[in-house]
C-alpha cells in the first residue's frame, strides 16, 4: 500500500483502548486525534498518567518509526532542559511492536508520554517573546541532534527543503494564475540562490515540521507565554539545518500583518541557542517562502488525490495570506532584518561605505552656493516633541509651516535651515506614510535624509562624480515631486546612491539618465511648494547604499519598527554635507536613558503606568504620541477634560503669562471673572471660592473650613476613598492608610460601607440599597455621638467614587446620607475632584446626580486642563467662620495665568456642548460595553454616567469574584494597541475609562473593537 492511500478501515478508539491494555498494561479513556496518514489517539490512564498512542498507516517502514524513537531517546539524554514527549516501552520492552489491526493490515504502534499544552494555532496572542521561545526550543533541539545520526533519516520527503524542486511538477495544478506566478517566483529565487548554495550550508538531522499545530504552547498564565514542546516527530530527516528555522518562521507568519517581524522573532530565539552562519542568514527568506510555496502546492496536488479532505487543505488560506505578504517583502530587506536579529551588521556593505564616506566626505563639494561647512545655519527641530511646531497638527501644514521657518531664518539672518537625519516627525499626513483606517495605525515617521531649506530656485550641486540613475517627478500629495538619484563609485566599497528630492520640474528636463554629473557640477534647482509635493521649499537630501530595486519609490521616511535597518541602508547625510556638529542640539534621551535617570533623581514610588513604560513627547486633543511619533488613544487621564493642548486654553495661558502672573495680594479681574462664571454652574448657596494649585491641596482645605466652622476633628470617609496624598488626607484615604504603607486609621477617622451595588452587601436589585447603605453611617454616628461623645466635623466622599470602582452610588444615598450628618450637626463635603465639569453627561455636577446641595465643593484635576488650578467653593456662613483672624493665603493659588486656564476651559464646556456630547458618546460607548458583556462573560458590570465608566472584570459572573489579573492583562494589551486605561477599585478589577470630553463615536468604535480583541486572548479568560 502506497502512504499516499487510504486506509480502508481505520483503527477506531476501542481498538485503541484495546491496544494500550494488551501491549502496554493501561486501561484507559481514549480520545482521537487528528493526523494525516496515521491513526493517533489521546490516553488517560486511570490514574491520570496520559499518553498518545501512535498506529501507523500500513505503509510506514519499521526503520521510520525507529528514527523517531532513536532520537527520543537521544534528546531526553543531551537535551534534558527541552520538555519533550518519552518513548513508552511496551510490557516486553520494545519501542514498537506490530500489530494486525481489525481490517487485516499490519500495522506500527508505539507509545509516548503525553505533553500538555496548547497548540500554537489556538494560541493568542503570538507575541515577541513567544515567537522567540519557539527559536530558542528548536535551537535546543537541533543544538542536541548534533551528534546523532540514523539511516533511516536519508530518506526522500517531500517537505525537504533541499529538494523543494519537485513542487515544478504540480504547479499547474494550482488553479488560480496569478497564485501559480506567485509559487513561480519564489521557485525562482530558490534555483538562483539555494540550489547552488546547497553545498555550503551544514547539514543535520532536524525535526522538520515545526508548523503551528505541532507546537505546544504554556498555559495562559504565569506570563509571559512560552513554546514548551512539539509533537509529531514524523517529518525528521537529514536536511539543511537551517531549514528548521525557516518552516517554523513560515508558520509563524500565519495570521501576521508584519510577517517579517514575526519570523525574525523565531530566528532570534533560534540563534541564540544554535548560533547562524551568514550563508544560512541569507538564505532564510528564499526558504521561509519555498516552505510556503511547498505547502500550497501540495494542497493543490492532495486535493486532485483526497478532494473535500479538511486535512490537506487546513493550513491552506493561512499559508497562501503568508506567501503574499512575503512576496511584498524585498529579499534583501529581509535578510538585513534577519542579520539584525541574529547580531549582525544589518547591511554587509554598511561597515566599509561607512569608513569611505568618513574619509572622503570632507572633499565632497557642497550641495549650495554656500559651503555649508562654513556659512551660517540653523537646524530646525521638526521632532514629535518639537516646541517649535507646537501640539497643534495645522502648524505643521504647509502653508504656517513655510511662513514658520521663514520668518525663523529672517530673524536669525541666515539662508539656511536644515532638517536633521533620523528624527522622528509627525509631519507625515498623507496615505503614502500610513492607512487611514485608524488614527492609531502605526505610520512612517522617521526621517532617512536631511532637510536643508533654503529659497526656491537654490541652484544644487553634486557633492561627488556621479552619473544619474532615476529621473522622476513623483506628484502625490507630499511626495518627492522631481527627483533625482545619482550613483556613485566608492571604489572597493562598493557604489552607493544620493537622492535629491522637491526639485523644480525643468531640472527633469535638462537631465537623462546615464548622463555624467561631475562633483561640484550644478545639475538642479530646489522647487517651489507647488511643484515639490506640496512642501514648503526644501531640498530632501540622502545617501542610499541599497535601491532595493525601489528606485525613485525608495522610502524618504521609515517605520519607527524598522529604524535600525532604514537608517543602516541611508547612513547620516551629514558625512558628505559636513554641518559642523555644535550646530545640532543633544539628541534627546531614550526612553531607557529616561527611564534610569528617572529612577536616580525621582523617588521609587513614583509609580509609572504599564509594564513597558510609555515616553510621552506631545498631545493633542484625544491622543497622545510618544517620542517615535505613535499615536495613543487617551481613555484614561480625565485632567485634558477638553483635550490635550487644547487652543483656546493654550492661547489663554499665553497670553495672559505674556502680561501678568503675580498672587492673589494684588487685585486683578481675572480671578473675579473667573470665579463669577463658575459659580453659575453651582447651587445658589454656594458662591464663596478659595482658588489653590491641587486637588489635593483643595481636600485639604475643606477639611479646615469643615473643622473650623463645626470646632470638631472626626471626619467619615468611605471605604477605599482616595482624597489626597497631603499626611491629614492620606490620614482621611483608607485606600492609603490601608494599603502598603499605611499606618491604619486614625481615631478621628470613621469608615463607612462602599455603596457598590453591583459587589456590595446590597445590590442593584434592591430599591432599598441607598436607604440601607446610609444606615451604615448612622451607625457610625450613634457610635461616634454616644458612645464616645463626639460629632463629626464632616462627611467626605466622592460624589462618583473613582479609586472605589467608578462607582454610581444608588438612589436617595447621598439625600439620607446628608441628612443624617447634618442632624448630628456636621459639614457634607463633595469630592468632585474626578467626576465634575460635565463629564457625568446628565449634570454637571456628581452631587446632582443625588439631588443633594453639599456645604463645601472640591474642584480639580480638570478644572484648568491640566493647568495647576483647584477651587473649594462654600457658602457665605462657612466662609465667615473661616475669617476667624488667621490669614489664608496660597502664593500661586487663583493667580491670573491659572484663571485664565480654568476661566478658557469653561467656555470650550459651555461652547462646544461637551457635557451634551459626553451624553451622546457616552451612552453609544455604554451600549457598545454593553453589547460586549453578552459576548464575553468576564464584563461582570458596565457602570458609569457620560464619560465616567467602568467595566468591572470578574472570573465568574455568579460569584462577582474580581479578575485581578485579566484585568491588568487588559489594560496592557491595550496599550500594545493604542489606547490608554487603567484600572481602578479594591481589587484592581475595574477598567476605568475617563477620555476627554471631544472623543468621537468613531473613538468609542476604536476602543470597544480594541477591548473586544483583548478579551478574546488565551490570558484574558478565566483561569
Amino acid at each position: 500500500m502506497l502512504l499516499e492511500s487510504s486506509v480502508a478501515h481505520p483503527v477506531g478508539v476501542e481498538e485503541a483502548a484495546r491496544l494500550a491494555h494488551d501491549l502496554y498494561g493501561l486501561d484507559v479513556t481514549t480520545k482521537s486525534l487528528p493526523g494525516e496518514y496515521d491513526d493517533n489517539f489521546h490516553l488517560i490512564a486511570a490514574d491520570g498518567a496520559q499518553f498518545v498512542l501512535k498506529v501507523m498507516h500500513p505503509a510506514r517502514e519499521r526503520a521510520f518509526i525507529d528514527l523517531q524513537c532513536q532520537a527520543l531517546q537521544h534528546l531526553a539524554k543531551h537535551s534534558e532542559s527541552v520538555v519533550l514527549p518519552r518513548v513508552v516501552p511496551t510490557q516486553r520492552g520494545g519501542l514498537q511492536t506490530e500489530i494486525t489491526a481489525a481490517d487485516g493490515t499490519n500495522r506500527l504502534v508505539w507509545l509516548l508520554t503525553f505533553v500538555p499544552g496548547t497548540v500554537l494555532a489556538n494560541v493568542g496572542p503570538h507575541s515577541e517573546e513567544l515567537l522567540r521561545s519557539l527559536g530558542r526550543l528548536l535551537g535546543a533541539i537541533d543544538t542536541g541532534l548534533q551528534n546523532f545520526s540514523h539511516p533511516a533519516a536519508q530518506r526522500k520527503l517531500k517537505w525537504d527543503l533541499s529538494a523543494a524542486g519537485w513542487i515544478k511538477e504540480h504547479i499547474n495544478e494550482i488553479v488560480d494564475s496569478s497564485r501559480r506566478l506567485l509559487v513561480e517566483k519564489f521557485l525562482t529565487f530558490y534555483d538562483s540562490e539555494i540550489v547552488p548554495a546547497l553545498g555550503r550550508f551544514r547539514r543535520s538531522i532536524i525535526y522538520g515540521d515545526a508548523n503551528d499545530y505541532n507546537v505546544l504552547v504554556s498555559d495562559p498564565w504565569p506570563l509571559p507565554r512560552k513554546a514548551v514542546s512539539l509533537i509529531d516527530f514524523g517529518d525528521m530527516h537529514y536536511g539543511i539545518t537551517v531549514s528548521e528555522v525557516a518552516i517554523a518562521a513560515a508558520y509563524t507568519a500565519f495570521g501576521k500583518k508584519d510577517v517579517l517581524r514575526a519570523a525574525a522573532s523565531v530566528v532570534a530565539g533560534y540563534h541564540e541557542l544554535f548560533p547562524l552562519q551568514e550563508v544560512e542568514i541569507a538564505a532564510l527568506y528564499t526558504l521561509i517562502g519555498m516552505r510556503l510555496a511547498v505547502s500550497v502546492t501540495n494542497s493543490a496536488h492532495r486535493k486532485t488525490i483526497k478532494s473535500g479532505d479538511a486535512y490537506v487543505t487546513v493550513s491552506e488560506a493561512p499559508a497562501w495570506e503568508a506567501l503574499e505578504r512575503l512576496a511584498k517583502i524585498h529579499p534583501r530587506f529581509a535578510h538585513y532584518t534577519f542579520r539584525q536579529a541574529c547580531g549582525f551588521s544589518l547591511v554587509p556593505q554598511h561597515e566599509k561605505m561607512q569608513r569611505w564616506l568618513e574619509k572622503n566626505g570632507r572633499e565632497a563639494a557642497s550641495l549650495f552656493d554656500a559651503d555649508l561647512r562654513t556659512a551660517p545655519s540653523l537646524v530646525l527641530d521638526l521632532s514629535v516633541g518639537s516646541e517649535f511646531l507646537g501640539a497643534d497638527p495645522r502648524d505643521s501644514e504647509t502653508p504656517v509651516l513655510t511662513t514658520k521657518i521663514s520668518a525663523l531664518m529672517e530673524e536669525v539672518n541666515i539662508s539656511i535651515a536644515i532638517g536633521r537625519y533620523d528624527e522622528a516627525r509627525l509631519l507625515y499626513s498623507s496615505p503614502l506614510f500610513g492607512t487611514d483606517a485608524s488614527p492609531l495605525e502605526k505610520r512612517r515617521t522617521i526621517h532617512l535624509g536631511m532637510d536643508l531649506f533654503a529659497e526656491p530656485g537654490a541652484a544644487i550641486h553634486a557633492p561627488l562624480d556621479g552619473v544619474i540613475h532615476t529621473l522622476a517627478n513623483n506628484t502625490a500629495h507630499l511626495d518627492y515631486g522631481p527627483l533625482v538619484i545619482l550613483q556613485h563609485d566608492a571604489n572597493d566599497a562598493g557604489a552607493f546612491f544620493t537622492l535629491y528630492g522637491h526639485l523644480d520640474k525643468e531640472s527633469l528636463a535638462r537631465l537623462k539618465i546615464g548622463q555624467r554629473i561631475a562633483r561640484g557640477e550644478k545639475f538642479a534647482r530646489m522647487g517651489t511648494c507647488e511643484e515639490n509635493g506640496g512642501w514648503p521649499p526644501h531640498l530632501h537630501f540622502q545617501i542610499i547604499l541599497d535601491l532595493l530595486d525601489l528606485d525613485a519609490n525608495f522610502p524618504g521616511v521609515a517605520y519607527a519598527s524598522q529604524r535600525a535597518v532604514w537608517t543602516n541602508l541611508s547612513p547620516d547625510p551629514n558625512l558628505l554635507l559636513g554641518v559642523p556638529e555644535n550646530r545640532f542640539p543633544k539628541p534627546e534621551p531614550a526612553l531607557q536613558e529616561t527611564l534610569a535617570a528617572r529612577r536616580e533623581v525621582l523617588g521609587k514610588n513614583l509609580s509609572i503606568s504599564y509594564e513597558k513604560p510609555l515616553k510621552v513627547v506631545r498631545g493633542w486633543m484625544q491622543h497622545l504620541y510618544d517620542e517615535a511619533g505613535r499615536a495613543y488613544l487617551d481613555f484614561y487621564n480625565n485632567v485634558p477634560l477638553v483635550g490635550h493642548s487644547h487652543p483656546r486654553v493654550v492661547q489663554a495661558v499665553q497670553k495672559q503669562i505674556a502680561l501678568l502672573n503675580t498672587n492673589s495680594r494684588y487685585l486683578h479681574d481675572v480671578v473675579n471673572r473667573y470665579a463669577h462664571r463658575l459659580t453659575q454652574h453651582l447651587p445658589e448657596a454656594l458662591r464663596v471660592c478659595f482658588f489653590v494649585n491641587s486637588g489635593s491641596e483643595a481636600n485639604e482645605l475643606a477639611l479646615r473650613l469643615a473643622r473650623t466652622h463645626t470646632g470638631r476633628e472626626d471626619i467619615i470617609v468611605l471605604e477605599h476613598a482616595y482624597h489626597g496624598n497631603t499626611s491629614t488626607l492620606i490620614d482621611i484615604s483608607p485606600y492609603k492608610f490601608d494599603g502598603p504603607g499605611g499606618s491604619g486609621r486614625k481615631p478621628w477617622v470613621h469608615v463607612a460601607s462602599l455603596p457598590d451595588d453591583y459587589r456590595g452587601k446590597y445590590r442593584r436589585d434592591d430599591p432599598q440599597a441607598g436607604t440601607k447603605y446610609a444606615q451604615h453611617v448612622d451607625e457610625i454616628l450613634d457610635a461616634m455621638c454616644k458612645q464616645q461623645g463626639h460629632a463629626p466635623a464632616a462627611y467626605m466622599t466622592e460624589t462618583l467614587p473613582s479609586v472605589g470602582g467608578q462607582i454610581v452610588f444608588p438612589p436617595n444615598y447621598l439625600e439620607e446620607v446628608y441628612a443624617r450628618v447634618r442632624a448630628a450637626g456636621g459639614l457634607c463635603i463633595a469630592d468632585e475632584v474626578q467626576v465634575g465639569f460635565g463629564r457625568l453627561g446628565t449634570d454637571f455636577w456628581g452631587f446632582e446626580t443625588q439631588n443633594v446641595i453639599p456645604d463645601i465643593v472640591v474642584l480639580g484635576k480638570p478644572i484648568g486642563n491640566g493647568f495647576p488650578l483647584a477651587a473649594v467653593i462654600t457658602t457665605p456662613e462657612i466662609a465667615r467662620s473661616f475669617d476667624n483672624g488667621m490669614e489664608f493665603f496660597s502664593t500661586f493659588g487663583g493667580n491670573p495665568v491659572a484663571c485664565a486656564a480654568g476661566l478658557a476651559v469653561l467656555k470650550v464646556v459651555e461652547e462646544e456642548n461637551l457635557q451634551d456630547r459626553a451624553l451622546r458618546v457616552g451612552n453609544y460607548l455604554k451600549q457598545s460595553l454593553l453589547s460586549l458583556q453578552k459576548r464575553y462573560p468576564i464584563i461582570g458590570d458596565v457602570r458609569g454616567s457620560g464619560l465616567f465608566l467602568g467595566v468591572d472584570l470578574v472570573l465568574d459572573p455568579a460569584t462577582r469574584s474580581p479578575a485581578t489579573a485579566q484585568a491588568a492583562y487588559v489594560v496592557n494589551r491595550l496599550r500594545e494597541c493604542g489606547i490608554l486605561t487603567g484600572t481602578d477599585g479594591p481589587f484592581n478589577n475595574v477598567l476605568k475609562l475617563r477620555p476627554p470630553l471631544i472623543i468621537s463615536e468613531r473613538d468609542a468604535d476604536i476602543f470597544t473593537e480594541a477591548l473586544r480583541s483583548a478579551l478574546a486572548e488565551d490570558s484574558a479568560q478565566p483561569l
